[in-house]
């Protein structure tokens, strides 16, 4: 079966964009079709100040909503990133491959680092070198494909750039992978400010979380800012606020925006059923996510085989690399003879 990758930062809660755009895909397609392994990318989360208990709290809260989400620890691979040494170890000989001006082009760097130099500050080393460490992520383990967002293809295009120049110069060692983008609600925007992306670090009434009460989501949904003009039109461009919730309720339902759009003649109307549809949506994840969160212990086992089986398959690709660059294998345990 072909290799699938993708992983979830836990840098916050998880909002119906991480659902929409990826966890449902994962759950209803990518396990079902790949040898799929998903990852809470905890190490990811240190790039930038964080609270320590916060992060492994949130590492937890986005297992088990993964889990609530369908993913089947029978089908796919889930785990903690941290938990497996393999992408730490692999991530190091790919910074000694990697060059400093493709590390300092990557949009995350330009853009946060620019806003700290205004501040007088500066960012963490960690910010410039984690796309290296998502290209281990990914590489670690023969992945041919990685879903992911149309905002994080560059980071896909970097693993694979790595990838062939590793090859290259030490023989082959890696998979070569490529991105798939979902369709319809790939990325969710905010709904107050529909030109940008749902993040979970964001804050306000812009975000709907997975497990907001339903009168929260309906709240936030009937308050979505929505664009000048009266009739209901699909135009990305022109129309960002209508367009986001033309999508958001194409997704939940299974429809088109673009013929949704000639179903309303108000704003009112497209705001109320987008509200009741992602109120149905996220309704049995959370009544899973309850049911899981009664049972620790069944969640903590899922991410201890999960790292295990991950180990075992990243280890080889891994210590394969190590020899390729040039690292000396450590030596062999002597065996124990029996005596008498």
């Amino acid at each position: 079966m072909k290799r699938v990758f993708s992983g979830i930062q836990p840098t916050g809660h998880v909002t119906l964009g991480n659902y929409l755009g990826a966890m449902r895909r994962w759950a209803e397609v990518d396990q079902h079709r790949a040898d799929s392994l998903f990852c809470i990318v905890d190490l990811h989360a240190l790039t930038v100040d964080h609270d320590p208990a916060r992060v492994q709290r949130l590492s937890r809260q986005t297992a088990t909503l993964l889990l609530a989400a369908g993913l089947d620890p029978g089908l796919c691979t889930l785990y903690v990133q941290s938990h497996v040494g393999e992408h730490t170890r692999l991530s190091y000989l790919l910074e000694c491959v990697a060059g400093d001006g493709e590390m300092r082009r990557m949009i995350q760097y330009k853009e946060k680092s620019a806003r700290e130099r205004e501040r007088g500050g500066s960012v963490r080393l960690s910010l410039l070198t984690y796309p290296v460490l998502m290209a281990a992520d990914i590489l670690a383990f023969g992945t041919e494909e990685v879903p992911v967002g149309d905002d994080q293809v560059q980071h896909v295009e970097l693993a694979r750039d790595l990838a062939v120049r590793f090859n290259q110069r030490y023989g082959h060692t890696f998979v070569v992978p490529k991105a798939s983008l979902p369709g319809v609600a790939a990325r969710v925007m905010n709904l107050q400010n529909p030109t940008s992306k749902m993040g979970k670090t964001d804050a306000g009434q812009g975000v709907v979380y997975l497990l907001d009460e339903p009168d929260v989501v309906r709240k936030k949904v009937l308050r979505a800012v929505t664009d000048s003009g009266r009739d209901v039109v699909y135009d990305r461009e022109g129309r960002p606020g209508l367009t986001n919730l033309l999508e958001i309720l194409a997704a939940c339902t299974g429809g088109n925006p673009e013929s949704l759009a000639s179903v309303y003649d108000s704003y009112g109307s497209l705001k109320k059923d987008t509200a009741e549809a992602v109120v149905e949506v996220l309704r049995p994840v959370q009544a899973r996510h309850r049911e899981l969160c009664a049972d620790p212990v069944y969640v903590e086992g899922v991410l201890r085989d999960g790292a295990e089986k991950a180990r075992e398959l990243a280890r080889p690709r891994v210590d394969t690399a190590y020899r390729a660059i040039g690292l000396l294998p450590p030596a062999a345990e002597p065996s124990l003879t029996a005596v008498g």
